[in-house]
């Protein structure tokens, strides 16, 4: 097994078609085939079910698919490592994240690191958190900056940066704020559809209040666009706070109070675990963990004193 055959093997799982999957591993369809037959011949098992629907895995290979992901990821892990060692790595990172983040977290503190560290190329790659957990498991992305899915997987490390408010929105700046938690309930929501981050957090943020969830009359695929239907008037909102700050100071959309204790997103990174880190990503890591927190009060001062 070497690590272009076990490319092309994740290439077949992950597409279950032949056709693309030759295109993506940039190969003839009889290559690819050939290669995976040699891989089924090596192992002496059968690793694909091929029917005129296209090919699936079999329990062995949905085994190797494992094994070939680890595989592969120690791989490049180890020619990090060892470059690095030589002193001959190459100075880049790339880092995938959420479009709010991106523009209201990392748009300041990306140009600020970089003058730190001219020597460091950076790259920032902007996608939903379905893409961002594929960039991490196929190395990418060096590492992912979003919110907390209250996932948990052994192959990668999470840091929290900080806590997030979240923000109940509306677009009527004369909308009565809400007394209760069961008020909410009533009102009409819009909201990202199921698997999106952000509705995690929406749901968990009235499952923790112990109150239904209100009826979403609109489900939309950014935070950004929430905010627009907010403000036009079509519902209700609760989104992260730092998406907000410039359309409350233009009047776009009011924040209201959330009645009882109001919840919150965690913002973390995550990168895979490695036996050793890649010295520009440590030096990321470092530098983010100050960095990204929300200034306090005396944060600021401190920093406006300086």
């Amino acid at each position: 097994m070497n690590p272009r055959q076990l490319k092309t093997f994740l290439a077949v799982a992950r597409f279950g078609n032949l056709t693309r999957a030759a295109a993506e591993a940039n190969l003839a369809q009889s290559s690819l085939s050939d290669q995976m037959q040699s891989l089924e011949q090596e192992l002496g098992v059968q690793l694909f079910e091929r029917s005129r629907q296209g090919v699936t895995l079999t329990p062995a290979g949905h085994v190797m698919q494992t094994y070939a992901e680890e595989i592969l990821a120690l791989h490049d892990e180890a020619g990090i490592a060892i470059r690095a060692a030589a002193q001959k790595s190459e100075q880049t990172l790339t880092i995938g994240t959420l479009e709010t983040i991106a523009a209201e977290k990392l748009a300041a503190f990306l140009p600020r690191f970089r003058k730190a560290h001219p020597e460091i190329d950076l790259t920032l790659k902007i996608g939903g958190s379905g893409d961002l957990q594929r960039w991490l498991e196929d190395g990418s992305i060096d590492l992912a900056i979003t919110f907390d899915r209250g996932q948990t997987d052994q192959r990668f490390i999470n840091r929290l940066i900080s806590h997030e408010p979240l923000a109940l929105i509306s677009g009527n700046a004369g909308a009565p704020p809400p007394t209760a938690l069961a008020e909410l309930s009533e009102l009409p929501f819009i909201a990202t559809g199921d698997g999106c981050v952000y509705r995690r957090l929406f749901d968990a943020a009235f499952a923790e209040a112990a109150v239904a969830a209100p009826r979403i009359v609109t489900q939309a695929d950014s935070i950004t666009t929430i905010i627009r239907l907010v403000a036009s008037g079509v519902g209700y909102g609760l989104v992260p706070r730092l998406a907000i700050d410039a359309h409350a100071k233009r009047g776009d959309v009011v924040e209201l109070p959330w009645p009882g204790k109001a919840p919150s997103a965690s913002l973390i990174m995550v990168w895979r675990r490695r036996r050793v880190q890649p010295p520009t990503l440590s030096r990321l890591l470092a530098v983010a963990q100050t960095e990204l927190r929300p200034l306090r009060p005396a944060d600021a001062r401190l920093r406006h004193e300086g």
